[in-house]
């Protein structure tokens, strides 16, 4: 009600219709943002268009701690959620959750700059004069990138949006001219290209983000998903408080590639695989699709066949990986809407699967030294995943193999005695990222869960990625068991007694 009566101030009567705000929130709250705090209201779409495609993403942060819509953020150098806080009166989790309060918060941080800026009355009607102000929004710490990420929202300005929202309603803006008052960053020049791959651009990562030189040769190039924009993610890696980079960052609207660190350097990407490998960041988010274009593909399958080329790494899908794929990450990117096949058939190599055996079983078997089989290539591929180095996933349980059971186990708190059991393989087949879930969840982590509760429980449990009664009530006869909280949802507890072998 709050925030209902603080949207309504100051607003004209038709942004506040009752009937159109309940049929086209997201459109009304841009509406009432904008009035309220004199930002045009297709610029505010832009922004937000061009930072998030208008996905509040459930509430999830970017990676560079940002929220919602409007991609408030707050981190060490760039906090556009305190100033949005601070200007609304509204509370934090709310401008981090809830759309209309994120968008209403857009719109405050907006205004602030603009007052700044020294924007009158009159220039506030201008979109045009409103370049320099956009160019700090997107919290860049150098002039060339603040222009990059201005650039590409007066490029949406001109081509137009209809991006389709929750609930079903289409938020629109139509093409127009524009013709942008860059001002001091009209001299910034985005146009250095790089020395290792001359068709990208050379925008270096702060030094504090990677390691001169390497200690293994190049023989791996990683692929991974921004879970951010693709100006964002420039910024996010000069930021020395990231502590992390990519050597390329691809966008998503036309596959332009921006290099931030030498192939000859280590990027920090991708934990025990940054040794070895290339990391390629692509603009957008794992679970929306819409990101990956048929420019992005192209673009990106250019760059790694030139990069394979050029340091005699094998095109297969064994030295192609998926963030997910590298030993000891619990990352999902590039996630399902990866197409694989097609990437692969544009590098020129090999669309096979990375060699992952099965890790589906009705039962799972107690292993030790001298078993073979199918299991045993399931637990080898666990512990090289989990950091523990099992070597070769040859099905053959021998003194590797021991060694990293024992080590897994020291880790985890287990009985250090080299035997897979029960305990051992529900914290094997747990391990990774504790997400939220419930029923109607589906994809990769629900089947991790049902592989788990299968060892742990002992009886089969469907491994089927999707969250249904069956596994809601395995959930909890496992709670119930294991004396948790007895709800049917498995959150950081569940997930908790799990991976630790309960």
């Amino acid at each position: 009600m709050a925030l209902a009566a603080l949207l309504a101030t100051g607003a004209p009567a038709s942004a506040t219709d009752g009937t159109a705000a309940a049929s086209e929130p997201v459109n009304a709250a841009f509406s009432e943002a904008a009035a309220e705090y004199e930002v045009p209201r297709d610029l505010l779409v832009a922004v937000g268009y061009g930072e998030t495609r208008l996905d509040d993403h459930d509430g999830l942060p970017s990676q560079a701690r940002g929220y919602g819509v409007m991609h408030l953020v707050s981190n060490p150098t760039h906090t556009s959620l305190e100033t949005a806080a601070e200007e609304t009166g509204l509370p934090e989790a709310d401008l981090r959750s809830d759309t209309t309060a994120n968008i209403l918060g857009g719109a405050a941080v907006l205004r602030v700059y603009a007052d700044e800026a020294g924007l009158s009355a009159a220039d506030r009607g201008d979109l045009d004069a409103w370049y320099e102000v956009v160019a700090r929004y997107g919290g860049a710490g150098e002039d060339a990138t603040a222009r990059l990420y201005a650039d590409a929202v007066y490029e949406l300005l001109g081509d137009g949006i209809r991006a389709p929202v929750d609930g079903g309603e289409t938020v629109e803006v139509a093409p127009r001219s524009v013709d942008p008052e860059r001002g001091p960053y009209a001299a910034a020049d985005p146009g250095v290209l790089s020395e290792d791959y001359p068709p990208a651009r050379w925008v270096a990562a702060n030094s504090a983000n990677y390691a001169s030189g390497r200690s293994a040769d190049i023989d791996a190039v990683v692929i991974h998903v921004t879970q951010g924009s693709y100006a964002g993610t420039i910024s996010w890696f000069q930021n020395p408080s990231s502590q992390v980079s990519a050597h390329y960052v691809v966008r998503s609207s036309d596959g332009e590639v921006t290099q931030m660190v030498r192939d000859r350097d280590t990027a920090w990407h991708a934990r025990s695989g940054n040794a070895y490998s290339v990391g390629i960041e692509h603009e957008g988010w794992v679970n929306d699709p819409s990101w990956f274009t048929d420019s992005m593909y192209r673009s990106s399958a250019a760059l790694t066949s030139h990069l394979a080329d050029r340091y005699a790494i094998p095109k297969d899908r064994q030295h192609i990986v998926a963030h997910s794929e590298v030993p000891g990450n619990d990352h999902t990117d590039p996630g399902p809407h990866w197409d694989w096949n097609y990437y692969m058939e544009l590098v020129g190599g090999d669309p096979g699967d990375p060699g992952t055996p099965g890790l589906d079983f009705p039962s799972y078997q107690t292993l030790r030294s001298g078993s073979t089989g199918a299991q045993v290539a399931a637990v080898q591929h666990l512990l090289n995943l989990n950091g523990h180095n099992a070597g070769a996933t040859d099905g053959d349980f021998g003194p590797a193999t021991e060694t990293a059971v024992r080590s897994f186990q020291t880790a985890r708190g287990l009985g250090s005695d080299g035997v897979v059991g029960r305990q051992t393989w529900t914290a094997l087949l747990s391990a990774g990222a504790k997400t939220s879930l419930g029923p109607g969840s589906s994809g990769e982590a629900v089947s991790r869960l049902q592989r788990a509760l299968t060892a742990a429980l002992g009886r089969s449990v469907s491994i089927d990625g999707e969250f249904g009664p069956l596994t809601q009530q395995a959930v909890t006869d496992y709670q119930t068991s294991r004396t948790l909280g007895v709800d049917g949802l498995v959150g950081p507890e569940t997930w908790t007694a799990l991976q630790a072998g309960r």
